[in-house]
């Protein structure tokens, strides 16, 4: 599935009410690398004012934020799941999402597309965004 074309996605009001419900974002794929978007998109809005969760299979500490190696292992509430992962990751991760039943927001990265996860994710009740940048959205309607 090269390049899907979003069918499930939050407009700009939703989004903007989305940054303003939110406290908390887990930052899946937030790599320690500063050259990476990831890393720089996490680094944006943790200087925001969001608590900014590292999910990561390595390292112990990224952005001065202990990093986790799941999703399941964040032992407090989640409100936004931000999303640097291939598309075919995101069916896992909307299930990792509804299995912790706190997740409000599911949002896949600029380039991210998987339909699927997102119709899952949405019956689940969560709003999703794909295909759009968490730090670009931000700054567009809240800086």
């Amino acid at each position: 599935m090269e390049c899907e074309f979003p069918t499930v996605n939050a407009n700009s009001d939703e989004i903007k009410a989305m940054f303003e419900a939110t406290k908390t974002i887990a930052v899946l794929g937030l790599s320690p690398d500063e050259s990476k978007d990831s890393h720089r998109v996490a680094k944006y809005l943790k200087e925001a004012g969001y608590k900014i969760v590292p999910v990561y299979p390595k390292e112990e500490e990224i952005l001065g934020e202990k990093v986790y190696r799941s999703l399941a292992e964040i032992p407090f509430e989640v409100d936004m799941v931000d999303i640097f992962r291939k598309p075919a990751a995101l069916d896992a991760v909307a299930d990792a999402c509804i299995a912790r039943g706190d997740v409000k927001f599911f949002w896949a990265q600029k380039g991210i597309v998987n339909n699927a996860a997102a119709e899952k994710a949405e019956k689940a009740g969560m709003k999703v965004v794909q295909n759009h940048c968490t730090m670009v959205e931000h700054r567009h309607l809240l800086g």
